[in-house]
């Protein structure tokens, strides 16, 4: 928000944190991506001012929607408020695109997009790059280079 006003509302936050929380769940190795405010880089993202962002902003503000709307539809409550098997419920129906039913179309695209920034945005973060076990942009006194298991499977020599 230091650069350009945020678009997110306090609804549709709540909203992406659950999702981003569903997506990548807090484990004994690192938090959850709500839990490192992954949500608030997907908000950055949607609402900086360049056209490829503004397709993004118009399908994730309308998934959060349609994920309110769908949670209140089944549950009575928003998709915060939905608990976690009723969020996997939803989300299940939407997470394969190729699997969705056809009026779920919308929706799946919607999912594979914010699943996709739930993953940059988290793995980018400190603890996600520890997660994944990186170590670059650290010094060491040499390199040994690949495994020679490695260079076998790929078929360099």
């Amino acid at each position: 928000g230091e650069l350009w006003p945020l678009s997110f509302d306090a609804a549709q936050r709540r909203c992406a944190a659950a999702l981003c929380a569903l997506i990548i769940p807090a484990d004994e190795h690192s938090p959850s991506a709500a839990q490192l405010e992954v949500q608030v880089f997907i908000d950055e993202w949607v609402s900086a001012p360049y056209p490829d962002h503004a397709k993004d902003k118009a399908l994730i503000t309308e998934g959060l929607a349609w994920l309110d709307a769908e949670s209140q539809r089944r549950f009575g409550q928003p998709f915060d408020q939905a608990g976690e098997a009723g969020q996997r419920a939803i989300a299940d129906d939407i997470c394969w695109a190729g699997q969705a039913a056809p009026p779920l179309a919308r929706p799946a695209a919607f999912f594979a997009r914010f699943r996709d920034l739930t993953a940059g945005g988290f793995y980018t973060t400190p603890a996600g790059s520890r997660d994944l076990g990186f170590v670059g942009n650290t010094p060491s006194a040499h390199f040994d280079g690949p495994p020679t298991a490695v260079i076998n499977l790929v078929g360099v020599a």
